[in-house]
């Protein structure tokens, strides 16, 4: 089975080309267990899948490293797009590609340098926040209401105090400001606890977030099934929904994660923008 590892912004997946209908059996979840591991396999946050679709260009299924699927990527599917592009899987003059996922349907506009994609613009959807489409149970009504998102949320883990802000990019997140150096902070303690709490019935993407004090915002996540990643696409747009919602930034904003930089544009209404670069590591056979 030939693959590409692909990264944006140091998120990296292994991409398959699966419209071979010889391939429809294969145990994906199990696949991605065994390719993602990072000593035993080829290493990544996950596996992602080109598919036929029946309502876009190309159909994106998402497998994260424990095998569990994801609704959806903002950074892998950027990449996804790119191999699209420059492997002709559609025009090489096409200004958009779209493509299906359990989110909906998603429009990608390539960033071309000669012939190849090296960036990628992403219409990611409209935020939801109403807490039973994020979704998140809050039996005691905690928390502040704005524009119909529930923040600043107190939620009391391992001794520490966090404020929670909830957003839905397709899948859960909850997002948290902090003072202290996001650095600093015990992430591969606290992480899973918050992903599993049982305040979440479909698990939750946890981002911690410092302001930079010039605009920008500087942030680490704990994906969903993943673990700490080096970015999280989704993450970076539910955390610029957050901000502006909190007044901390404006329509637009650069969010620095280990990985690299993401830029996210809300006007407070409508569609998420997420921009970012899309980067092909190597190619590779499979053979287990």
């Amino acid at each position: 089975m030939k693959f590409t590892k692909m990264q944006g912004a140091g998120n990296d997946y292994i991409f398959i080309d699966a419209r071979d209908e010889s391939l429809a059996l294969t145990d994906w979840p199990a696949l991605s267990r065994a390719m993602s591991d990072r000593h035993f396999g080829v290493g990544g946050d996950g596996i992602i899948l080109f598919l036929p679709s029946r309502t876009a260009d190309l159909k994106m299924r998402m497998f994260n490293a424990d095998g569990s699927e994801g609704e959806m990527c903002g950074n892998g599917i950027r990449c996804f797009a790119k191999h699209a592009v420059d492997r002709g899987m559609v025009a090489a003059d096409s200004s958009s590609v779209r493509v299906e996922t359990l989110s909906g349907v998603r429009t990608i506009e390539p960033v071309l340098e000669g012939d190849a994609v090296v960036r990628a613009r992403v219409a990611m959807g409209e935020p939801r926040l109403a807490p039973a489409e994020v979704p998140v149970d809050l039996p005691d009504g905690g928390g502040e209401r704005v524009s119909g998102a529930v923040v600043n949320y107190p939620l009391e883990l391992g001794g520490a105090h966090l404020k929670l802000s909830f957003v839905s990019m397709g899948n859960p997140h909850a997002v948290a400001f902090l003072d202290e150096p996001v650095d600093r902070f015990p992430l591969h303690v606290l992480g899973p606890q918050v992903e599993r709490h049982p305040m979440f019935p479909n698990r939750v993407n946890f981002e911690i977030v410092n302001q930079a004090g010039d605009g920008r915002l500087t942030a680490r996540v704990w994906e969903r099934g993943s673990g700490e990643t080096m970015a999280c696409g989704t993450g970076a747009c539910a955390i610029g929904v957050a901000s502006r919602i909190l007044g901390h930034t404006g329509d637009a904003v650069d969010i620095t994660l280990p990985g690299g930089t993401l830029n996210v544009s809300w006007d407070g209404r409508g569609q998420v923008y997420l921009e970012g670069d899309a980067v092909e590591v190597f190619q590779g056979e499979w053979t287990e």
